[in-house]
């Protein structure tokens, strides 16, 4: 009865496993000029004070997680699930979604959120 239990708990956390997520396949090839501003973004609000970031200086000490391979997470900030647009919305409002986290509130628009998720995906 307990190894039935186990194995129904087992393949329901393996069955939603990838529930509310994005693949690399399920995002559309990013724009070159979108990409690129998204780059020059990071750069310009000192995403790279805290993160490593593929194609950007880096830090000498890191606060936040590297975000070389963020397409490849299942979560933002360990509370969303990792998409376009949630990411979207962490940029802009992480402390909205988690009070406590250490990223800053930069005032970050929803355009240019979005062109600096274009480049971290597209990493």
């Amino acid at each position: 009865m307990m190894r039935i239990r186990f194995l129904a708990l087992a393949a329901a956390l393996l069955a939603g496993a990838g529930v509310g997520g994005c693949s690399r396949q399920d995002r559309p090839a990013p724009d070159k000029a979108l990409r690129e501003r998204g780059k020059q973004l990071l750069s310009t609000y000192g995403c790279v004070a805290c993160h490593q970031i593929q194609g950007l200086p880096t830090p000498k000490r890191t606060v936040g997680p590297p975000l070389q391979h963020i397409a490849d997470n299942s979560y933002i900030g360990g509370v969303l699930p990792n998409n376009t647009d949630a990411l979207v919305r962490w940029i802009m409002a992480p402390r909205h979604i988690s009070p406590g986290t250490a990223m800053p509130e930069l005032g970050v628009s929803a355009e240019e959120a979005r062109a600096m998720a274009t480049y971290l995906y597209s990493q």
